[in-house]
């Protein structure tokens, strides 16, 4: 099954990026843009305006028709009922973390812009050593697992079946404080329109 339009892109973006052996600092300095937003955009934490996707784009020397023309509408749009066995999902790399494991179950486009499920397995002791921000709103349900969340200077201890909602533009990183492997339901709502 393919991925929503803006995720090919994003995918796009970052294999041709390591294709080119070109590191985020050069493609965000030809594209005048931040190393951070790059990540951002390459990671699927953010959803890029017009001018910066045209913007890295050329940046990555090619011609915009080449870019788009292997990035197509999903069919899923259109169906009523979508099943995704274990098998379809993918794992991916948000940003290096040691004990992170993501597999994106599946991302569609809704009215109100891309929302984004995933399931996240943290490694017993995985912790983030800084805070990070998404262009989201996340919800992330503990499937089993004790996790604690800091949420700028809050800190919040989820057991399994306990689930937390908040905006991701908030500095947070979250912690695997059990003695076993956590594993999480994690959708994001993607905040679009946002001025990059």
């Amino acid at each position: 099954m393919q991925e929503d339009v803006l995720i090919q892109i994003s995918n796009k973006i970052k294999e041709t990026r390591k294709t080119q052996k070109k590191t985020v600092q050069e493609l965000a300095t030809k594209a005048q843009v931040s190393k951070g937003l790059i990540s951002q955009i390459e990671n699927n934490r953010t959803v890029p305006s017009l001018p910066v996707l045209m913007n890295i784009v050329l940046a990555l020397n090619i011609d915009l028709k080449d870019f788009f023309e292997d990035i197509s509408h999903s069919k899923e749009g259109q169906q009523k009922v979508i099943i995704k066995t274990t098998a379809d999902y993918q794992p991916f790399e948000k940003e290096p973390a040691k004990g992170f494991k993501y597999k994106r179950i599946l991302t569609r486009n809704m009215d109100g812009g891309p929302v984004d499920t995933i399931l996240l397995e943290l490694k017993k002791g995985a912790r983030r050593t800084q805070m990070i921000k998404t262009d989201a709103y996340e919800y992330k349900y503990i499937i089993k697992g004790s996790v604690e969340y800091q949420i700028e200077e809050d800190k919040y201890v989820l057991e399994e079946g306990d689930s937390l909602f908040f905006d991701g533009r908030l500095p947070h990183k979250p912690s695997n404080i059990g003695n076993t492997d956590a594993l999480m339901l994690v959708i994001y709502f993607f905040i679009t329109g946002n001025k990059n």
